[in-house]
């Protein structure tokens, strides 16, 4: 990885390339800290630091945006509303036939996915930033002063309109800097925004740490050790199974036309192990945060109360703990889900009928294996064995920092399996695409 970092800062044209994304990286984190008007932030900060734990969706906002959220800074909402209408879109792709139609047309029907992907991402901005201020209007401090500065009259519709217009602004100029990446620079750009945006919190997160060890060393210090022990072990894991794919041999017949003769190669269908990435748990994170969500606006009763409380209030209280981050029903229910999610989002990835039939069509053929249902049938038993390893791989990833929090009490959020995945996943994409490009650059041509 260093090594082709150092070979590709010495081509000009690769050199711009990493120093305009990281021109784009260091706006963004600027943006992360001009404080939106009208919000105090102190509030906002003790407010979010209260509520945006335990698993929650405010939690795992503030994660992807590094920090911005729980700052009230124009970037709150980062590239957030971009990631949800991609989901959106990609699964409606595989539902509504126009969309499926857009897909196969090729780079026009791309661009124009894009332009609908774009639209939508600026409607759930809007969506979210009015959420997130009606939010934030509610947020006061121990003295009962809102998070608002001002939240009656003339004065309180004008800071309404400033707050709301200023988070769609953020994130309308945060995809866009992405976007620029992707044209300029070095690799996808929303991507290396969210890369940036999860980096920027682990100092915090070591500072953390340090202040642990500084508070009890006798009790953290070998925890802490541990952990980054545990952490290294991740991203190896990480590394080695985003890599690891399983080859389905393909023989193609052999065809004489003429005096020539074509086909007769042997090739293979390289299928990942894990296949979806970080989607699965994206989707099982949205689910299970809900009920913790839910309760920011309406808290159970004490545990104090609960014999003297009324069957409502025993079910909500009983609910709203088995959603408990820190309770291992959390993390079974959670190991599942992204078991489940992940063997639903391959399946719309790959369609091994159309698979075999297009194996059959260009006359190659699985050795051992008959054309159409057996081939078909093949197909789809490998995929199941290779989804079913990929999601206990993701699922562990996942829950491990569950367990961690579980039986140690240290909440260390942005080193967190999802966070990992995302910067580990991220940082290969990027190394690739740096490899592809000096390739191209030191590749001779048949003139030459």
């Amino acid at each position: 990885m260093f090594k082709t970092m150092k070979n590709a800062w010495r081509i000009p044209e690769i050199r711009k390339k990493l120093l305009f994304t990281l021109f784009i990286i260091v706006i963004f984190r600027l943006g992360s800290v001009i404080t939106v008007p009208f919000l105090d932030p102190s509030i906002v900060s003790g407010w979010m630091t209260e509520k945006a734990a335990n698993g929650n969706y405010l939690e795992y906002l503030n994660i992807l945006s590094g920090g911005a959220l729980s700052k009230a800074t124009m970037f709150s909402l980062g590239v957030t509303p971009f990631i949800n209408a991609s989901i959106i879109i990609q699964l409606l792709t595989y539902a509504l036939p126009p969309l499926e139609r857009l897909q196969q047309e090729g780079e026009e029907g791309r661009k124009k996915l894009n332009t609908i992907n774009s639209i939508v991402a600026f409607g759930l901005a809007i969506f979210m930033s009015v959420a997130y201020y009606l939010t934030l209007k509610n947020a006061k401090n121990d003295a009962g002063v809102s998070a608002v500065k001002y939240t009656e009259g003339g004065a309180g519709v004008f800071a309404a309109f400033v707050i709301i217009l200023s988070f769609i602004a953020g994130a309308s100029l945060v995809i866009w800097l992405g976007n620029r990446i992707s044209e300029k620079g070095i690799g996808n750009g929303v991507s290396m925004i969210l890369f940036a945006g999860i980096v920027a919190r682990i100092p915090e997160d070591i500072g953390q740490m340090i202040a642990l060890i500084q508070e009890d060393a006798a009790k953290y210090f070998g925890l802490v050790v541990i952990y980054l022990l545990i952490f290294v072990v991740m991203i190896v894991g990480i590394v080695l199974f985003n890599e690891a794919e399983r080859r389905i041999p393909v023989q193609y017949a052999k065809r004489v036309v003429g005096r020539k003769q074509y086909g007769g190669q042997s090739t293979h269908i390289p299928i990942k192990i894990c296949n979806s990435g970080v989607m699965p748990i994206i989707f099982a994170m949205s689910f299970m945060s809900l009920p913790s969500t839910i309760s920011m606006f309406k808290e159970p009763i004490a545990a104090s109360e609960y014999a003297t409380a009324t069957a409502g209030q025993k079910f909500y209280y009983n609910f709203i703990n088995f959603f408990n981050t820190r309770s291992y029903s959390y993390a079974a229910l959670y190991f599942v889900l992204i078991i489940a999610f992940n063997y639903f989002y391959v399946s719309m990835q790959y369609n091994p009928i159309e698979m075999a039939n297009n194996l059959r069509q260009s006359n190659g053929g699985i050795p051992g294996i008959r054309p159409g249902k057996p081939t078909s049938d093949y197909i789809s038993r490998v995929l199941n064995k290779l989804t079913l390893v990929g999601a206990v791989f993701l699922g562990i990833i996942a829950i491990f920092p569950i367990i961690f929090v579980k039986l140690t009490n240290m909440n260390i959020s942005s080193m967190g399996g999802t966070s990992i995945l995302i910067v580990v996943s991220v940082a290969i994409e990027t190394v690739r695409t740096l490899e592809s490009q000096l390739m191209m650059r030191h590749h001779k041509g048949f003139l030459d």
